[in-house]
Formats: structure tokens, C-alpha cells, sequence
């Protein structure tokens, strides 16, 4: 071959490289619009190596794309939750099999009921007023009555608190940054969970606290310094421990998850201008068949959430409740709580507690517009006491 046929054809070789560097470059295909993985697409390593980006190593574009499939699929779950159409085969892998192994344990022996109906927005909204009797332990019960918890209990009923306005405020870590603080203040009444606190927090979850639902673990554990902690002070308390589905009152008391009645009698007996209750352990698994009952697939057998608990005491408390962060808005994360660091996306959908259904039963009563929802993660709603209902 002569000298310069070689020449031309280095040349072409040269211009060809430079030609389909740039077209890689201008391209610039963004990670979200990416397949999965490139056996989804047909590509060669070398064609997907190709789409990155000049300048971002292998490691980091797949780190990005990582990041990126994970934030397209976790839309996709919130437009499925938000328009009540999201299923457990749409969750990732490793929650599908979380929410197995629920399925599989049945440690509180609850008695299964077959799969329920999916009812309309105003017929669910008149099956929970039916259904929705607060109740709380009123020292009137064996054991309870033997030991003078009658004389022990506050001689107010929960049941009998009226509000007009009321927030219900969720620890979710997507309260932060949501500057709601403000609003959530400007109600007559606000409800908030565990040891959620407030100092450091108040732009975005407000600074008010009328009633704190709380697990027995609250009671029990030193850490959470119970008997001395200012979350637990001048605020109504309601205490929930969850019993085994079909004992009664005795082997509850005789066998609780976590021991509440010696702090509690010890509260009581310190504090008897305190409104101090402890949740009925009947009630709580009312919530549970109703849920049930309303949801067409099998739900773990296991204690509804303190979240899903507190919302329908409000409606019962309350003329209008707003709900923040219960249903995810676009803030969704998979930090745990606003006030840890914790991760971990069984948080938001739930392992333990049926929390996916719980939040799927409340966005179909939903008032408030759809915009409301996404944005700001906020759930409005009608008191039971403004819900008209036939016979």
C-alpha cells in the first residue's frame, strides 16, 4: 500500500473516533431515560460506556444511574398511592419480601378474615363512623377493677374532647423542609407521636401539642426518660400496648409487650391533674378488622400504626382533621423520622405494621385536592360528627 493511502486512511480513522466522541457527548442520554440495565436494552458494554457522560467514571455514572432508577421508581409508587391504585407486587423486592414474612408470623395468633371489598370514598367514610368507638381502659374491667383503677383513671372520657380544627403531624422524615409549622400551629389542636419533638423543629412541624399517642416501649424503656422528659408533660397521653388478638383483659395485663402499668399507676398517682390514658387493646384490633375488611389483599396480622390509630381519634375528637405526611408527598424519603438520621424505605409502605393499606384507605376519603397531596403531603378530612350517613 502506498504511504499516502495509509495517511488518508489514519486520517479517516481519526476523523470516525472524533465523530463518534462528540455524537456520545451531544447526546448525553440522561440516566432516567436509560433501561434498567443494558441486557433490558440489548447493549454492549461498550455501547452503555459509550452514554456516559465525558469526564464521569464507570463507579460514578452507576452510582448515578442507581440514584436515579431509584427516585423514577419511587414516583411511580407515590402516583400509584396517590391515586389508590398501588398493589405489593409493585413494591421493591426486598420490602415484597418483608411483607412475606409478616404474612407468614402471626406471633399476636390473630384469627385471619377473608379478603374484603373495595367500597367508594363515601361508603368507607360511613363504615369507619360506624366502626370507630374510642375506647379506652376505664377501670371498670377485671383486673383493672380489683385493683380500685376506677378510682385511678381520669373521670373524663377521652371520647368527650371536642375540637373544631385539629392537625394530626406524622414523624416522617419528609416533615422536614416542608416549612408547615406555621399552619400546623393555627390549629385548635394538634397530634403527635412517640418522641416526636418539636424544639428545632418548629418551622417545619410547628410548636404546639395537644395529644401525644405513644407506645408502651415509651413507658418502659429508661432511655426515652419518661417520668422526667418534657414531651410527656402538660399534654394529654394515650398510651397503646398492643395484647394478643383474642386475650382478654387478664392475660394482657399479666403478659403486656412492654410493662406500662407500673409507670403508668406511678404517673397517675404523681400527676392526677394529667389526662393520662391507656388504649383498649379491643379497639386497637377493631382498627385491625376494619382495615381488613376493606382491603382486597391479606394484611400483615399485626397491630395497625399509631398513625393510622391517631388519625381516626382525631376524626372522632374533631370537625376537620389535617393529616400531614401520612400519605407521602414529593418530600418522600427513606429516612425514617424527621429527627434521626435512620434509614430505611420499610418506613413509608410499611413491614410490620399494615401501613401500605392503612395509607391507601385514608387517601380514598381524602377532601382536600390532589395538589394538596403532592406537594405538601397534607390529607384533609371530615370529622365523623360531619358525616351524613344513612340508617
Amino acid at each position: 500500500m502506498k504511504p499516502y493511502r495509509k495517511w488518508l486512511l489514519l486520517v479517516l480513522l481519526v476523523w470516525l473516533l472524533l465523530f463518534l466522541s462528540l455524537l456520545c457527548h451531544f447526546l448525553d442520554l440522561r440516566p432516567s431515560l436509560l433501561p434498567r440495565s443494558a441486557s433490558d436494552s440489548g447493549l454492549t458494554g461498550t455501547e452503555t460506556r459509550c452514554l456516559r457522560p465525558a469526564g464521569v467514571s464507570e463507579t460514578d455514572w452507576r452510582r448515578r444511574r442507581s440514584k436515579d432508577y431509584y427516585r423514577s421508581r419511587s414516583l411511580e409508587i407515590l402516583q400509584r398511592l396517590w391515586s389508590g391504585n398501588l398493589t405489593a407486587e409493585m413494591l421493591s423486592p426486598r420490602l415484597q419480601k418483608v411483607l412475606k414474612v409478616q404474612l407468614s408470623s402471626n406471633r399476636h395468633q390473630v384469627v385471619h378474615r377473608p379478603r374484603g371489598v373495595r367500597r367508594s370514598g363515601p361508603e368507607l367514610y360511613c363504615e369507619l363512623k360506624r366502626r370507630t368507638r374510642i375506647r379506652t381502659v376505664d377501670g371498670t374491667e377485671e383486673p383493672f377493677s380489683g385493683l380500685g383503677w376506677d378510682r385511678l383513671v381520669p373521670s373524663q372520657p377521652l371520647r368527650t374532647s371536642q375540637y373544631q380544627r385539629c392537625a394530626v403531624v406524622t414523624s416522617a422524615g419528609a416533615v422536614l423542609n416542608s416549612s408547615l409549622g406555621g399552619e400546623i400551629d393555627s390549629h385548635d389542636a394538634v397530634l403527635r407521636f412517640n418522641a416526636a419533638p418539636t424544639r428545632g423543629f418548629e418551622r417545619d412541624v410547628g410548636n404546639k401539642t395537644t395529644i401525644r399517642i405513644i407506645n408502651s416501649q415509651i413507658l418502659a424503656r429508661p432511655k426515652h426518660r419518661f417520668s422526667s422528659s418534657s414531651l410527656y408533660q402538660d399534654v394529654t397521653l394515650l398510651v397503646w400496648d398492643p395484647a394478643q388478638y383474642s386475650s382478654n383483659l387478664t392475660q394482657w395485663f399479666q403478659k403486656p409487650d412492654f410493662d406500662l402499668f407500673s409507670a403508668y399507676v406511678e404517673r397517675r398517682r404523681l400527676r392526677p391533674e394529667q389526662p393520662f390514658y391507656i388504649l383498649h387493646p379491643d379497639f386497637i384490633w377493631t382498627l385491625w378488622d376494619l382495615i381488613q375488611d376493606n382491603t382486597e389483599d391479606q394484611i400483615q396480622p399485626n397491630p395497625p400504626s399509631s398513625g393510622f390509630t391517631g388519625i381516626l381519634l382525631m376524626m372522632s375528637l374533631c370537625r376537620e382533621v389535617s393529616v400531614y405526611e401520612f400519605v407521602p408527598s414529593l418530600r418522600r424519603t427513606d429516612r425514617c423520622h424527621y429527627y434521626e438520621l435512620y434509614r430505611d424505605d420499610a418506613c413509608t409502605l410499611g413491614a410490620y405494621h399494615p401501613l401500605m393499606y392503612e395509607k391507601m384507605l385514608v387517601q380514598r376519603i381524602n377532601q382536600g385536592d390532589q395538589d394538596q397531596l403532592r406537594r405538601r403531603g397534607k390529607v384533609s378530612l371530615r370529622g365523623f360528627r360531619e358525616v351524613r350517613c344513612g340508617s
